[in-house]
């Protein structure tokens, strides 16, 4: 098995509805993301996907959060934009947009700050 990890960011802002505390009011974040990916078995020249592929990939998701008011966007609609739920829904995207690639997405972490990350597996 193969593992290709992959790192991109993005700035956004958020609050988080029903917390008692600061992260209640509007703050922002530089979001770090890293995206796992797992294969079987490597292509014809020895790779098991194109790096650049990846990232292509991972920043078209990215780009409908980056500079976003995350509230506001209908995949948060009915769930707070915590980071748990952020890799959830960048863990979904990527499964639907590399499957036909024969790539498993194997996990995603988003960091909120150097020292507090949540990560989204299946």
């Amino acid at each position: 098995m193969y593992e290709i990890l992959i790192k991109l960011d993005f700035s956004g802002a958020h609050n988080l509805k029903g917390y008692k505390g600061k992260c209640e009011e509007l703050h922002g974040h530089n979001w770090k993301v890293d995206a796992r990916f797992e294969k079987k078995d490597l292509d014809k020249i020895g790779i098991a996907s194109d790096f650049k592929m990846l990232k292509r990939k991972l920043k078209t998701i990215l780009n409908k959060l980056d500079h976003a008011y995350l509230n506001k966007l209908s995949a948060f609609k009915k769930q707070n934009p915590s980071a748990e739920n952020i890799a959830r829904y960048i863990y979904k995207a990527l499964q639907r947009s590399v499957r036909e690639k024969g790539l498993f997405v194997k996990s995603v972490s988003v960091w909120e700050s150097d020292t507090s990350c949540a990560m989204y597996y299946e």
